[in-house]
């Protein structure tokens, strides 16, 4: 069976959003096919979060109209948009685990009897439906925490079309998944526009997907629309020079041979990988890079304390052992998770509150003083280049760049006495020209006297622009300790093996 979609435009005029002084949207006008996956790219800072935020209600716009179909709205609340025909996926799932696929699919819009008892049969049955007509062989009767990530993703999926929708929006929809999901998911989407006459807005940084799935995209800039253009008049090239004119993604060579050694890792296991051996030097930047659980984070967590590990550490030369996170960071090792909205940015605090978290317990000494705050505050948001570079703004109100600078900044305050940073996918969700950005702030932590940087990272032109050495894992194994010179090719062929 089939889902009966129904097949209306999208137009947005003239849309415009300010968050106090900072005019965000500056007067979006854009038209969106039925049938078609639209393409939505932009700088970091160029309003497409905010965009998004007002087509799924999280956002109210300030003027202008979205128009679907023959009817005109001036603003959503999440209920008003989802009863529109929007619906939104994130980059992170809402699912609850420990339900079946089928109540996850009917969670909140439950079949009920005149009894008010849940209709379960007939659930499962309509699920059944609805994942064959994507394709998706899921039982639903399985518990969904028992499904892969790419399955998750399908589930979400097919709740978001349970009301029949008119727009779906994906939202950085493959940056968990491996490159067998990936290519899945983007054949899946291919055919919810082809098939069932979706508008799908995908936003992604990851360019090559783009020019795989999209029919047609749209670059914002400044908050305008640059230009929208069908993908068979697009390279690669012309994506990167839209997001990042002045940007390329380069290496810098820097010998740091002579420099003294900073960590040492002798025979060391974390919980899925090892042994390692390695020799860090003080300035240096060591990438780890390997296929989807490879044991890339699973080494990094063990040098924190957040996993067991074994073997020797040895940081400016003194024995250490990081049992909790808290010994690593007095330590001074310190990590900056993959995941920043759940292991590490605090939504609801303000931008000056998330950077100066880790470094109260010293400036609260015996008590807060605000004044010398605002100055570190100041100091460091010019040091880190975060925009707006305003104190009081909430976390959630930055865009995926700059939210990863206040977590990065956090460790380049001069207040913390770290040595040691470690980065889990330090630019996921992160579009290239504020990737840019991002690697001069690890090289310039790596320089200072006495710091050094491990990062891990499934993108290997990333490790090739930003690593002195590059360790390859493979299934928690060391394949190799190499230059990342040997160039992006090599490095994919050593991660598998």
């Amino acid at each position: 069976m089939s889902i009966d979609l129904t097949s209306k435009g999208l137009s947005i005029r003239a849309l415009r959003k300010a968050f106090g002084a900072q005019e965000v949207l500056k007067g979006i006008n854009l038209d969106l096919k039925a049938g078609e996956v639209h393409a939505l790219l932009g700088p970091n800072g160029a309003g497409k979060s905010t965009l998004l935020g007002c087509l799924s209600g999280a956002v109210t716009p300030d003027a202008g109209e979205i128009i679907i179909g023959n009817r005109s709205y001036q603003h959503f609340t999440p209920t008003s948009a989802f009863e529109a025909g929007m619906a939104s996926i994130y980059q992170h799932f809402q699912l609850i685990g420990p339900l079946t696929v089928s109540d996850n699919i009917f969670l909140v819009n439950e079949m009920r009897s005149r009894l008010g008892t849940i209709r379960q049969r007939e659930q499962r049955q309509r699920s059944s439906e609805i994942l064959e007509s994507l394709g998706v062989d899921v039982d639903p009767g399985r518990l969904v925490e028992e499904l892969s990530v790419g399955e998750q993703q399908t589930i979400e999926i097919a709740r978001a079309l349970l009301k029949e929708p008119s727009v779906l929006i994906l939202d950085e929809p493959t940056a968990a998944l491996s490159e067998h999901e990936v290519t899945a998911l983007l054949e899946l989407v291919r055919r919810l526009a082809q098939d069932h006459g979706l508008i799908v807005i995908y936003v992604t940084h990851l360019l090559r997907e783009v020019l795989e799935v999209a029919d047609r995209v749209t670059v914002l800039r400044d908050g305008n629309v640059l230009w929208t253009r069908p993908i068979e008049d697009l390279s690669l090239e012309d994506l990167v020079h839209a997001i990042a004119p002045e940007s390329q993604i380069a290496s810098i060579e820097r010998d740091i041979r002579h420099h003294p050694p900073l960590l040492a890792l002798e025979h060391y296991r974390s919980a899925w990988t090892g042994p390692v051996d390695l020799t860090l030097r003080e300035g240096e930047i060591v990438g780890i890079f390997g296929l989807l659980g490879s044991g890339r984070t699973d080494l990094l967590e063990g040098l924190t304390g957040v996993k067991r590990s074994s073997g020797r550490v040895l940081l400016q030369g003194r024995d250490i052992a990081s049992s909790t996170p808290q010994k690593a960071r007095k330590q001074g090792i310190v990590l900056v998770a993959s995941d920043r909205k759940e292991q590490g940015l605090f939504g609801s605090m303000s931008a000056r509150d998330n950077l100066l978290l880790p470094h109260f317990s010293t400036l609260s000494r015996p008590w807060r003083r605000f004044g010398r705050e605002r100055a570190i505050f100041a100091g460091a948001a010019r040091r880190i280049g975060l925009k707006p570079a305003d104190p009081e703004r909430e976390g959630n109100n930055f865009s995926g760049g700059n939210a990863q600078k206040l977590m990065v900044g956090r460790w380049m305050t001069g207040v913390d006495s770290s040595h040691l940073l470690l980065l889990d996918e330090p630019t996921q969700g992160v579009d290239i020209g504020a990737r840019q950005d991002l690697y001069g702030l690890i090289r310039d932590y790596a320089a200072q006297p006495g710091h050094g940087v491990i990062f891990a990272s499934s993108d290997p032109e990333e490790v090739v622009a930003l690593a002195d050495r590059v360790i390859v894992l493979v299934e928690g194994n060391v394949a190799s300790i190499v230059e990342p010179g040997i160039g992006e090719e090599k490095l994919i062929a050593l991660a598998h093996g």
